[in-house]
């Protein structure tokens, strides 16, 4: 069978399949074959019908099986409330800075869905020529710093939609993304926790070592993945089932229980928590949408439900 009959069988093979091609594929027949072959007028014609969904900007009911988009914060820094016990509980602020959709991204055109969300402000001569192009083609503001986040398909919202703090729901868990702490070159005591040598007799300059990496002849090497001296941190870490505290819809600031990756000023990453799920009947979907008539009173902070007493003090 001579190559260019190979070619042709692997051209027309979706026709036995009995599914419809992509544009891609169809570009490739039409451009190898002739139209009286594989009847493109057809596939054309049932592609044209098919068409990009509508994406509208309205509540929706989520499923069981629907997934949100997540949401861009800065972490502004780390303050403290007390326990009915008078335990100081660590709490962190995150700021989501005008977050906004700046890509949509469907399973017709990119074979998946997924939302690339927006945060920040910057300025054109801050940027490269490339990020420039992408953000005045979408037609949205230029952003700080973007991220993407995989959704299901009746979560996706339009271009330009803006995404407040709202979107989250306090007293509900959240997973928080961001890079650690970069150390430096660290020892093998600060890095992974060893107890070092004896600190008495016997340890002449040596107190912090890690002691001996191997073995004698047998293997006669060390093995990979050695705890060892090496860098430490400026690592993507998640931290998850993260408990939202409050919300400050008039500032769009949001208070978490713990601590989350990063240094203050870094960008974090905030989705809903995939182990500690929320009540779907209690969020908004796909996120908030924001209402012409509303009142101020609705942009008071919001603090979870603590139930019957209030296992946070205010420190004096």
């Amino acid at each position: 069978m001579s190559a260019a009959s190979r070619g042709l069988i692997s051209r027309l093979r979706f026709l036995s399949v009995g599914t419809w091609p992509s544009s891609s594929t169809t570009y490739q027949l039409r451009s190898f074959c002739s139209e009286s072959l594989i009847g493109h007028d057809a596939i054309e014609s049932e592609l044209n019908n098919r068409g990009s969904p509508i994406i509208e900007a309205k509540p929706g009911v989520m499923t069981p099986t629907s997934k949100r988009t997540g949401l861009i914060a800065v972490k502004c820094g780390m303050t403290a409330l007390w326990d009915k016990w008078g335990a100081r509980v660590p709490i962190t602020v995150l700021w989501l800075d005008d977050n906004i959709v700046s890509q949509v991204k469907t399973f017709e055109k990119e074979g998946f869905a997924a939302l690339q969300i927006g945060c920040g402000h910057k300025k054109a001569k801050h940027l490269t020529k490339p990020e420039v192009g992408h953000f005045r083609a979408q037609g949205v503001p230029l952003k700080r710093e973007l991220r993407e986040f995989r959704v299901t398909e009746d979560a996706l919202l339009p271009v330009g939609t803006s995404i407040g703090v709202r979107h989250f729901v306090p007293g509900q868990y959240v997973d928080v993304t961001g890079i650690t702490r970069g150390k430096g070159f660290q020892g093998g005591m600060k890095r992974h926790g060893f107890h070092g040598m004896p600190a008495s007799h016997g340890a002449s300059l040596s107190h912090r070592s890690i002691g001996s990496t191997g073995q004698r002849d047998a293997p006669g090497k060390v093995f990979k993945g050695k705890k060892m001296p090496g860098r430490m941190g400026g690592k993507q870490r998640t931290v998850k089932n993260v408990w939202i505290y409050k919300i400050d819809p008039g500032r769009n600031l949001m208070w978490v229980k713990g601590q989350v990756p990063g240094a203050e000023g870094n960008f974090v990453f905030i989705r809903d928590a995939v182990y500690k799920k929320p009540d779907i009947s209690t969020l908004p979907f796909p996120t908030y949408f924001v209402l012409e008539d509303e009142e101020a009173a609705e942009l008071e902070p919001v603090v979870a439900d603590l139930g019957e007493f209030d296992p946070f003090m205010a420190a004096d």
